[in-house]
């Protein structure tokens, strides 16, 4: 079945966040913002690896780093263009306005936001999505869905039940990949990959600053990047080829 990983991923999501939220609220808030910025170091760290692969590997054009920037630029002002952090903090605040009880102070929207950046700009999120549309393999996407469990058991013990939402994010984004792949059997090829890979470890990046609060950065911003890349890339090869 084509949707079978997605399915898979979303049930991990809903366990880990269970289990967090039955863990937070036994924890005092120290620890939960302890838990957060652990969560932001390592978001950090796991995208800058991502990034850095553009620049160490050696099977990677020289110049595929520019066209790396060109499109992470070009996204931005497209994601700017299209309001889509402000449509994202709409949507997480819809759900917080109906989702919050009392007077207590909810994280509804930053739990929803946070988790469904991270758990959806990875290269398992495209590679996965795309194997499983093709050829009903899941292995990839159940590795992702062990790591997503994992993250989501500490995303909701330190940002609490906003956290549920992102499965729906993760439903909507990885089945509509798979759909995709399914209807067109189409792929990816490596340096394609490779462009995503990228932009998603840079992404992510930002998702780290803006959990370490050192910077708010607009994440959602820079999600239209993610499809540009590949195209980038592209265009910078025929211009190399053209010229050499």
């Amino acid at each position: 079945m084509f949707l079978s990983g997605t399915l898979l991923n979303v049930a991990a999501v809903l366990i880990g966040t269970t289990i967090g939220l039955l863990l937070g609220s036994r924890m005092p808030a120290r620890m939960q913002s302890t838990l957060t910025d652990g969560l932001g170091i390592f978001t950090l760290v796991i995208g800058l690896a991502l990034a850095l692969r553009l620049f160490t590997d050696p099977a990677v054009p020289v110049g595929d780093e520019l066209a790396i920037l060109a499109a992470l630029l070009a996204g931005a002002v497209l994601g700017e263009l299209l309001r889509l952090p402000d449509r994202l903090d709409a949507l997480g605040e819809w759900f917080q306005s109906r989702l919050a009880r009392g007077e207590r102070p909810s994280r509804i929207s930053e739990g929803f936001v946070t988790a469904s950046l991270v758990f959806c700009v990875g290269p398992l999120t495209i590679l996965g999505s795309i194997q499983n549309g093709l050829t009903g393999d899941i292995q990839l996407l159940a590795v992702k869905s062990l790591l997503d469990m994992v993250a989501s058991v500490a995303f909701a013990a330190a940002l609490g039940v906003g956290v549920y939402l992102s499965a729906l994010t993760v439903l909507l984004v990885q089945g509509g990949i798979a759909t995709a792949a399914w209807l067109l059997g189409g792929g990816l090829d490596e340096a394609s990959l490779g462009a995503i890979t990228a932009v998603g470890g840079l992404i992510l990046v930002g998702v780290g600053l803006r959990l370490l609060n050192v910077r708010q950065v607009r994440v959602a911003s820079f999600l239209p990047a993610l499809l540009l890349a590949p195209l980038f890339v592209e265009l910078a090869a025929l211009i190399h080829s053209a010229l050499g």
